[in-house]
């Protein structure tokens, strides 16, 4: 299957998307930065009010819970409650589910309260959130994850969103459809943040595209080529993961539809 990267490299260009990013405090300068690159205003609003009347405007809303704290979650469910109001797009990243029972009750929060259109996580993640047995240490997944795709039907088919599942292969999943995303670079793992900025990648095209599904493909397709075109060398050499950082964000903001594309089939529509 392809994506038609055109038309929406199109209209993330032609929308502009102001994209409201409450974020963890570890990498928000790098969340900044990708929406700004991929053609989005970034904005990263956090105090209470504040948060609720700037998302009034947006285009889209990404809550990341990698610092996760109460008041932090109130803000985030108000905000998205906000955003409800609006019918602006919410990406949930709900980073480190798994990892404690703070976390588990702050996503499921986050996935009930508020009607996510895209639910973005790592397998462990995904898995934690669907209620499956999941290995998550910190903010990060280990262990084997075989039955990741049905994990993420489940978890789009009770939430109602897109599920992007991030792994080796990617997952993007609806209740009834299912595909594999072969794009990216082993050196994206080398550094803290790429989840993350998935995550907001993921909010800037779907605050301008009309279909979810579409969008979330076009994204994780379009983000992961940013990874092997920083990895080939196109953005500049590199000796190690911190000059591999500056690439990658320099191959996003570089990067266009004819770059992105690709004669290889890298979206696969599953049977499932």
């Amino acid at each position: 299957m392809t994506v038609d990267l055109d038309a929406a490299f199109d209209a993330v260009a032609e929308t502009g998307p102001l994209t409201h990013c409450i974020t963890n405090d570890v990498t928000v300068g790098d969340v900044a930065n990708v929406v700004l690159y991929w053609g989005g205003l970034p904005v990263m609003a956090d105090d209470h009010e504040d948060a609720q009347e700037m998302v009034q405007g947006a285009q889209a809303l990404l809550l990341n819970m990698g610092t996760v704290s109460e008041a932090g979650l109130e803000t985030s469910l108000a905000t998205g409650e906000a955003a409800m109001e609006t019918d602006t797009p919410v990406v949930v990243d709900p980073v480190g589910v798994g990892a404690t029972p703070t976390r588990d009750d702050a996503a499921e929060r986050l996935v009930t309260d508020i009607d996510p259109a895209i639910v973005k996580g790592n397998y462990g993640e995904i898995t934690a959130l669907a209620g499956g047995a999941a290995e998550v240490r910190g903010v990060e997944s280990v262990g084997d994850y075989d039955d990741i795709v049905p994990t993420a039907q489940a978890l789009a088919d009770a939430s109602g969103a897109v599920v992007v599942a991030s792994g080796v292969t990617d997952v993007v999943a609806t209740a009834d459809r299912a595909f594999e995303v072969e794009a990216g670079d082993p050196m994206m793992g080398k550094f803290v943040g790429t989840g993350c900025m998935l995550g907001a990648t993921n909010a800037v095209f779907a605050g301008s595209m009309d279909d979810t599904l579409d969008a979330a493909l076009a994204s994780t397709l379009a983000y992961g080529r940013a990874g092997e075109l920083a990895a080939a060398g196109e953005y500049g050499d590199y000796d190690g993961p911190a000059s591999y950082r500056i690439a990658f964000l320099d191959a996003a903001a570089g990067i266009d539809a004819a770059t992105a594309a690709t004669d290889d089939e890298r979206i696969t529509e599953l049977d499932v």
